[in-house]
């Protein structure tokens, strides 16, 4: 079993309707009981089988309880730093009624839909989040090894593998909506960014 994940992340200002088929997403909620330094630890609950939106208004532990038995699998995740897109993740499967009540216990939970879609050469996974962290969108790219020489659909706005802010356990200690604005006005000051080391990089 390979401990490592090597993706590309990239900040979105829309999830395109053609990526949407009409299933429901994988609906997740997740909460992190570690989270600093780009450290963590995580109990994840996923459902392929409910389809909400989500919004600022939505409330992670009201979906939960509501949904409570359409949550079919359940991870616990360790995590380290993020480096050049290689970041170590230990993920292990649990019983999905124990990790929900671990997440009522404890923890600080984020939820979000997450739309699979395939592009070109590679899966592609378009993170749409609720509660304090709407309405950010993360769309990312994911191989067995590093992801280099990606083709970038043209929704991704400007690439945030390592900022650790953007990573879910940088979410869960400073969510989106604390500090939105203020990335809003970086990126229209600053300009998007795509990193030059991943090889080359190609838009659609």
């Amino acid at each position: 079993m390979n401990d490592f994940e090597y993706e590309r992340r990239f900040f979105c200002r829309q999830m395109p309707d053609e990526l949407d088929d009409g299933d429901a997403p994988t609906l997740i909620i997740q909460s992190y009981y570690v989270h600093a330094d780009n450290y963590a630890l995580r109990i994840r609950l996923q459902s392929n089988s409910v389809r909400i939106p989500v919004d600022a208004d939505t409330d992670p532990m009201a979906v939960l309880s509501e949904y409570r038995d359409s949550f079919t699998q359940a991870f616990v995740t360790i995590k380290g730093p993020s480096v050049g897109g290689t970041r170590y993740e230990a993920e292990r499967e649990v019983d999905p009624h124990i990790a929900g009540e671990l997440i009522r216990r404890g923890g600080v939970p984020i939820i979000k839909n997450r739309f699979s879609a395939w592009l070109g050469e590679d899966g592609w996974s378009i993170d749409v989040f609720g509660g304090d962290n709407a309405p950010l969108i993360v769309a990312e790219a994911e191989r067995s090894s590093p992801v280099t020489n990606l083709v970038i659909p043209n929704f991704c706005i400007t690439e945030i593998t390592d900022q650790a802010r953007f990573s879910n356990d940088g979410l869960a200690s400073h969510p989106f909506s604390q500090w939105s604005e203020a990335f809003s006005h970086q990126l229209a000051v600053e300009g998007t960014h795509f990193e030059q080391v991943f090889g080359r990089n190609r838009h659609e």
